[in-house]
């Protein structure tokens, strides 16, 4: 795939003065992120969670879901009663 970027001059300049191509510079960026970066999934559809994708997804909504100070524990709990 190729992509057009417009890179700043002093950038490049950088670039140019520890004698590198500014495209090998930019490729080896892109890649060391890739490699030091968690993977994400994308869905493109419906479709079934993997075990861990559904264990990931749980574990990340009990962090973050309050609905007026209570958790979903407290939500499910509350649930029962009726």
């Amino acid at each position: 795939m190729q992509v057009t970027i417009e890179i700043p001059d002093d950038l490049a300049a950088y670039v140019r003065a520890r004698g590198l191509a500014l495209e090998e510079y930019v490729r080896d960026l892109v890649a060391s992120e890739m490699a030091s970066a968690e993977p994400k999934f994308v869905r493109f559809g419906p479709g079934p969670y993997t075990p861990e994708e559904a264990a990931r997804s749980i574990r990340e909504s009990r962090q973050s879901s309050h609905m007026n100070g209570l958790k979903i524990k407290d939500l499910i709990n509350e649930g029962r009663r009726f």
